[in-house]
C-alpha cells in the first residue's frame, strides 16, 4: 500500500501491515534472543560459508541508526597472523585484569577462558565513523553518542542473525582498543565499538556461563522496573 505525503508533495511513502508475527514466527525471535550466547571456547575449526557470512551482516546492517547515519564498518580478520597480533595484545590486558579482582576471585578468573581469537575462523571488528552524516544529524543534536548507541544496535542484529544460523560470537573487551589501531589501519577518527569472535559451534551453555560458573546470576527483572518514577516498584 502506497500513501501520498500529507501535503500532496514529494516522494511517496511505501507502507507494510504492522500486526503481530505468527505464534512460529514469534518462537523463533524469542528463541533467537533466549538462547543467545557469549561464546569463548567452542568455536569450531570450519569456514563460515559466504552466503552465510552476508545474511548475518545484512542483519546487521539494517539495525536502527540515528538519523539512518549507519555509522558503522566491520573489519573482517581471517589471516592467523594478524589475530596473533590481536591476541598478545589480550594476553597483556587479561593478565592485569586478573590482578585487579581479590585473590579467590582472581583465581576463579583465570580459570575462565575469555576469549576466541585464535580459535575462532573469523574476527570481525566493528567501527564507529562519528563524522558519517555530516555536521548534524537528525536525533543527535542534544544526545552526542547515539550514533555510538546505534552501532551496538548493528550488534546485537549481528549476535542474533548469527545465532539463528549456528554461529556463536564471542565479545572480546579485554585490551584497549587504541592497541587495535596500528593492526588493523584504524584511522584516528574511527572509534573501536567491538572485537568479536565468530565461528560454528555444536554446543552451547544451556544459560551464561558466567551464571553457569557461578560468577554472576541475572537479577530479577522486577527488580529493575520502575512505576512512573525512579526507585517506585510497579504495582
Amino acid at each position: 500500500m502506497r500513501l501520498a505525503d500529507s501535503d500532496g508533495d514529494g516522494p511517496e511513502t511505501e507502507l507494510a501491515p504492522a500486526g503481530a508475527f505468527t505464534a512460529e514466527e514469534r518462537a523463533a525471535v524469542y528463541r533467537a534472543i533466549y538462547a543467545r550466547r557469549d561464546v569463548r571456547d567452542e568455536f569450531l575449526p570450519r569456514p563460515i560459508p559466504g552466503p552465510t557470512l552476508n545474511r548475518i551482516l545484512e542483519a546487521a546492517h539494517h539495525a536502527p541508526s540515528v538519523g539512518l547515519s549507519q555509522p558503522w564498518n566491520f573489519i573482517i580478520v581471517r589471516d592467523p597472523a594478524v589475530k596473533a597480533k590481536v591476541h598478545d595484545i589480550f594476553t597483556r590486558s587479561n593478565a592485569e585484569a586478573a590482578r585487579m579482582f581479590a585473590d579467590a576471585r582472581s583465581v576463579d578468573y583465570r580459570r575462565l577462558k575469555l576469549e576466541g581469537i585464535l580459535k575462532a575462523p573469523l574476527n570481525i571488528c566493528v567501527t564507529c565513523d562519528r563524522a558519517r552524516g555530516g555536521p548534524v544529524v537528525l536525533g543527535r543534536t542534544h544526545q552526542r553518542d547515539t550514533d555510538l548507541y546505534s552501532t551496538v544496535c548493528a550488534i546485537q542484529n549481528l549476535w542474533l542473525a548469527a545465532r539463528a544460523e549456528g554461529v556463536g560470537v564471542g565479545w572480546v573487551s579485554i585490551f584497549d582498543p587504541e592497541d587495535l589501531r596500528p593492526i588493523l589501519n584504524i584511522p584516528p577518527e574511527i572509534v573501536v565499538v567491538a572485537y568479536l569472535c565468530v565461528g560454528f559451534v555444536d554446543q552451547l551453555f544451556a544459560r551464561p556461563e558466567l551464571e553457569a560458573r557461578n560468577w554472576a546470576e541475572r537479577l530479577p527483572l522486577d527488580d529493575l522496573v520502575f512505576d512512573g518514577i525512579w526507585g517506585k516498584p510497579r504495582a
